[in-house]
């Protein structure tokens, strides 16, 4: 009789924690659907591919530099003034998590030893279009690739 009690009572003791614990398998969030205006943004901004570097370049006849090519996408395609730094520029927009990067969202990297010193345009497959001072001109680059892998800081959406 005893030992059915005790095997009554681990049996019991088993069932309590297995009804505490919390779910082995949770339902991951649904992605955003791809906003229109931000495939708009990532077609212009493909668009722009070779166009000169320029330090402060803020149009693709005198250069582009990578706020300004922003601000210049954002101001043609989407009719939102954008403007200022690449800081600047991340201060405004809303927190996007990497793993849920869309279209014309933007990310930043660190590339001057200061934060969000650099900014793309995210256009999906892990990929960016920038204007970066070393290659003279607009180009896309793999977020993945070891140099942005190692510096990028965050991303922020402008779209729903």
């Amino acid at each position: 009789m005893k030992k059915v009690f005790y095997l009554l009572v681990c049996c019991a003791s088993l069932v309590l924690a297995a009804c505490s614990s919390a779910p082995i398998f949770e339902r991951a969030a649904e992605p955003l659907p791809i906003s229109e205006r931000g495939q708009d943004v990532a077609f212009f901004a493909l668009s722009l591919i070779d166009t000169g570097y320029r330090f402060g370049g803020k149009n693709p006849e005198a250069g582009l530099d990578c706020s300004g090519m922003v601000s210049y996408i954002f101001g043609k395609v989407a009719r939102l003034k954008v403007s200022g730094s690449a800081a600047d520029i991340a201060r405004a927009g809303r927190p996007v998590e990497r793993a849920s990067l869309r279209p014309g969202d933007l990310v930043f990297f660190n590339t001057r030893n200061a934060a969000f010193s650099h900014v793309g345009v995210y256009i999906g497959d892990d990929r960016f279009v920038h204007a970066p001072s070393t290659s003279g001109k607009v180009r896309i680059d793999q977020m993945a690739d070891r140099y942005y892998a190692q510096r990028f800081e965050a991303a922020r959406s402008y779209f729903d």
